[in-house]
Parts: C-alpha cells; sequence; structure tokens
C-alpha cells in the first residue's frame, strides 16, 4: 500500500492500521478537529514532539493534548470544585487547563515540565483516533508561532507541509480555536 501525503478522513480510516503504526513510530501529521487544523504526534513520544517545536519554532510555550477519554482526564490530572461541573461540557470546544497529577502521562516536553496540562475533547470523529490509540495526541494549531494558523491546505506554509509525515484534509475550516479555561485551582478562569 502506497502511503499518500495528503488524505481523506475515509482514505485513513481504511487505511487506519498503517496509520496508527506510523502514529506509534513518531510520525508528525495535520488533521482535522472541531475548531481548526492541528498538528501533532503521540504525546507520549518526546522525539516526535521535539519535532513539532521545531516546526512550529515555538520552544517556550506549552502543548494541549487530544485525550482519549473523560477517564483519562479525571486518571491524570486534578480535577476538583468548579472543574468536575465543567467536565460536562465534553467533548466540546474547549481547551481544560489542569494541574497534572501524573507526570509520566505525556512525554515532559509537551508541557515542558510545567505541573499544568491543557486538555481537549473535541466533538469530532478524530477524537476516537486518540480513544483507539489510547494515548493523548499533541493538539497545536498549525503554523509557525505568531503565524496565521490553518484553515485550509491554500494557507498551510509550506515548510510545514514539507516535515509533516501525512495530512488528513476534510475541506476549509471556518471556526476558530477553542477557548481555553483554566481550572487548576478549581475555579473557572477564562483566557481565551
Amino acid at each position: 500500500m502506497r502511503i499518500e501525503k495528503t488524505i481523506s478522513k475515509e482514505e485513513f480510516l481504511k487505511n487506519k492500521s498503517a496509520y496508527f503504526k506510523k502514529i506509534s513510530n513518531g510520525a508528525v501529521f495535520i488533521y482535522p478537529t472541531d475548531t481548526i487544523y492541528g498538528i501533532g504526534c503521540d504525546a507520549a513520544n518526546k522525539k516526535a514532539v521535539e519535532k513539532i517545536r521545531k516546526l512550529k519554532e515555538r520552544q517556550q510555550k506549552p502543548f494541549s493534548v487530544i485525550v482519549p477519554s473523560l477517564d483519562w482526564i479525571k486518571e491524570n490530572c486534578e480535577v476538583f470544585g468548579k472543574a468536575k461541573d465543567e467536565l460536562k461540557k465534553l467533548p466540546g470546544a474547549y481547551t481544560f487547563i489542569f494541574a497534572l497529577k501524573v507526570e509520566r502521562c505525556i512525554a515532559e516536553n509537551v508541557n515542558l515540565n510545567s505541573e499544568t496540562l491543557g486538555v481537549r475533547l473535541p466533538v469530532h470523529w478524530f477524537t476516537s483516533i486518540a480513544k483507539e490509540l489510547d494515548t493523548p495526541i499533541v493538539t497545536t494549531s498549525v503554523n509557525k508561532a505568531g503565524k496565521q494558523f490553518m484553515t485550509s491546505l491554500n494557507n498551510l506554509d509550506e515548510s510545514i507541509k514539507e516535515k509533516v509525515d501525512f495530512i488528513i484534509y476534510e475541506g476549509k475550516k471556518e471556526s476558530k480555536p477553542s477557548t481555553v479555561i483554566n481550572l487548576i485551582d478549581g475555579e473557572v478562569v477564562v483566557e481565551r
């Protein structure tokens, strides 16, 4: 089977085992979400996470992850106070920031040794991929730091396109990035 660089959801799902193997082996890829396109990898793979940092020219800020499930959040993050009610919004177009309870659940360079983690559970078919892989997937906008994020193949930075292993494309995205809510102290603080 020849693996194309840019594929549809159907092509990805048809050849899922081959793509899962690539992801498990450290592939960096572009994928759709309920908001915008993300660039990601297995969040437990330090080398793959570093590739994304280099592609985005983003060495200082932490990345968020798409998680396999609500249970994953409860097992690996400190969820208390009003945060418990906020979880009822998931799946949804939110990034929740929690204090991290289990550091080894992600590579240390995802959150840059911070004690927090941004988590997403999008209303989108791609969420089931993190669930099936049973691992969090790095989720960050497809762009160089400070530049416009990708909404279609027409505005995908060529230097990023050249260096990803594959792209799952489902047409132009008309949305904006997820709402970021800080729940570290058990209170609700909207950051974006």
